[in-house]
């Protein structure tokens, strides 16, 4: 779309969510201030040039009589030249998915119980990180270790709908091999063990994105059971559902109620069917991807967590500082933003060789 047909979209959304009538359907309400916080930049950017370039026709017509006018040109020109890379920025073909909300997966890899330890110490980061910039967190399905981490843990993570950034800008670039270099606690020697930590994030689904036949599923019951093998109630309310035709699986016991649990399972289900669908569509698209920040390759190792340096690396850009108290209190801006400023080039580059 082009800058008029944004901004005739814009005054149309604004138009639609001042009505009463739209707010009676939530999921619509939502969708519509999704879109009107995305456009949002782009219109008030669009404005704030037309008026700067109005300020600098005038100024430049005064400066003729008074050169008062000229430093005022100067900086209004400097202004409009701001204005007009932000624009050119914020008009550049995005990820389809940036406005959704994820489901994030978190599962200890190899390391054993230090690698579930580590894996609840990245929890408690993107919780921790979800907090500080406003977005929701919900806890669908987990499966505690025994000395307190997880073996695998799975969160919903919303934004609100006034916020301009979906979740899935940021936390796209989550998925992948996390490793740790520290001295584990159950380490009695003082030496400094290597862990791994899978994560995969994929865009929430919608019914409307994904719809699933009833009749490919396969749903199983079992009972509920937390760290040692303890029953955790006395119900079979976990749930285990099966993709017949992909033969995905996903499996929720967090909840006290089958259906509930049935729910959660399927919400889990449609984004990762979504996921697949495009990681399809993206490989049929494009064979190589060499110069991509990779987002969906979950085979490679993406980040390294070094306790004794205080060091994070990001290898995918080459980022590195050394806060990772920080990072892991939830600090993660700089990482993401490492990663976003990177995509953000690519995809500039690709707008001017097209």
């Amino acid at each position: 779309m082009n800058l008029d047909e944004l901004i005739s979209e814009y005054a149309g959304i604004e138009e639609r969510l001042a009505d009463p009538s739209v707010h009676a359907d939530q999921n619509l309400a939502r969708k519509l201030g999704k879109r009107y916080a995305e456009l949002r930049p782009i219109v008030e950017t669009h404005r704030e040039l037309a008026a700067t370039e109005d300020d600098l026709a005038a100024a430049r017509e005064l400066a003729a009589e008074d050169e008062a006018f000229a430093a005022e040109a100067t900086d209004l020109e400097r202004h409009k030249g701001d204005l007009e890379e932000r624009l050119r920025h914020l008009l550049v073909p995005r990820d389809p998915n940036d406005a959704k909300d994820v489901i994030l997966e978190v599962k200890a890899g190899e390391g054993g119980e230090e690698s579930a330890l580590f894996a609840g110490d990245l929890l408690r980061m993107y919780l921790r990180y979800a907090e500080r910039v406003g977005w929701k967190t919900e806890v669908l399905d987990s499966h505690p270790s025994d000395l307190g981490g997880y073996k695998d843990v799975t969160v919903a993570v919303k934004a609100r709908a006034s916020q301009e950034e979906g979740v899935w800008t940021r936390l796209k670039f989550e998925g992948g091999v996390h490793r740790v270099q520290r001295v584990p606690a159950t380490e009695s020697q003082g030496r400094i063990h290597t862990s791994a930590v899978g994560v995969l994030v994929t865009p929430e689904a919608e019914d409307v994105d994904v719809q699933i036949d009833p009749h490919d599923l396969r749903i199983d019951v079992y009972r509920s059971s937390g760290p040692g093998g303890q029953s955790v109630n006395t119900t079979d309310s976990a749930v285990r559902i099966t993709h017949l035709p992909t033969g995905v699986v996903v499996s929720c016991q967090n909840e006290k109620s089958q259906l509930q649990n049935k729910d959660q399972a399927l919400r889990i289900l449609r984004s990762r069917l979504l996921a697949m669908a495009q990681e399809e569509a993206d490989a049929a698209a494009s064979a190589e991807r060499k110069s991509q920040v990779r987002t969906v390759d979950r085979s490679e190792r993406v980040r390294t967590y070094n306790y004794p340096e205080n060091r994070i690396s990001d290898h995918r850009v080459g980022y590195k500082a050394y806060n990772l108290d920080q990072v892991l209190d939830g600090d993660l801006h700089n990482v993401t933003q490492a990663l976003v400023d990177a995509e953000l080039e690519r995809r500039l580059a690709e707008a001017q060789g097209s």
